[in-house]
């Protein structure tokens, strides 16, 4: 993750959802250019899925849409993306995708996601900001929103 002091160019809001942990899943995200306003969301879903990896598919559904290299400030409830961006991604790189767990390595979860958002956010300058869930914050409870409609599918078919 690069951090730079400039003006940030892309704002990128996720948010993931469950229904049981695995169980049908959601992600959603909304991106929003700052210099023109625009902004579009998108949203899909798992059948059997996990609240985490529903998380991480947001943020890379949601990376992959830039065209060119951006300034994103990411927004996410999501402690664990945040912490796997910030603290636990470059460790597990240099352990070969691996964590320590009891004093052994072992396969980090969700692995091809996190190889996904390292390769997406190698081509931007990416900030992390949490937002706390479920608090009112307006784009974050859109993407919950959005994430939760994507698992609904699921439940009734």
């Amino acid at each position: 993750m690069t951090k730079t002091n400039q003006a940030f160019e892309v704002s990128l809001f996720t948010d993931g959802a469950c229904s049981g942990n695995p169980g049908p899943g959601g992600w959603a995200f909304i991106l929003r250019h700052l210099p023109t306003g625009h902004q579009s969301e998108e949203s899909g879903g798992s059948p059997e899925t996990t609240n985490n990896r529903m998380e991480l598919e947001a943020v890379v559904q949601g990376l992959q849409r830039l065209k060119r290299p951006c300034r994103v400030e990411l927004f996410t409830d999501s402690v664990y993306v945040g912490k796997g961006i910030t603290e636990w991604m470059h460790k597990w790189k240099s352990n070969g995708w691996k964590r320590k767990e009891k004093n052994k390595l072992v396969p980090v979860k969700n692995e091809e996601l996190w190889r996904q958002l390292d390769v997406l956010i190698s081509k931007h300058s990416v900030k992390y900001t949490r937002v706390a869930g479920h608090s009112g914050h307006p784009e974050n409870d859109r993407c919950d929103e959005l994430a939760v409609e994507a698992y609904q599918r699921y439940l009734y078919s």
